[in-house]
């Protein structure tokens, strides 16, 4: 996935905070089913919306993946491994 942009600074975070790897990211996209949900908290606002989707791996690993989408591009905010109210809320309104 060519416009799926991930700073420096993320990509780091993703490696040792979350051990989560780009591809492991690009495989939730395309396998991502359900619809994606904006972010409404208020110290998550932000122009275009945040955004996020849950959906696994190729492997089976579920992760929630945070994003803006400007234009044709995708920029990564961390994705993360969804905890249980992150996944009931997910399966409520995505579907």
């Amino acid at each position: 996935m060519q416009n799926l942009i991930i700073s420096p600074k993320i990509r780091e975070k993703l490696k040792i905070k979350h051990d989560v790897r780009r591809v492991e990211i690009e495989e939730c996209f395309l396998n991502r089913k359900g619809s994606v949900l904006r972010d409404l908290r208020e110290e998550h606002h932000s122009d275009p919306p945040t955004v996020w989707f849950i959906s696994e791996t190729h492997q089976g690993r579920l992760l929630k993946v945070i994003f803006i989408k400007k234009e044709e591009f995708y920029y990564l905010k961390t994705a993360i491994e969804p905890n249980t109210e992150e996944k009931n809320i997910y399966n409520k309104k995505a579907f």
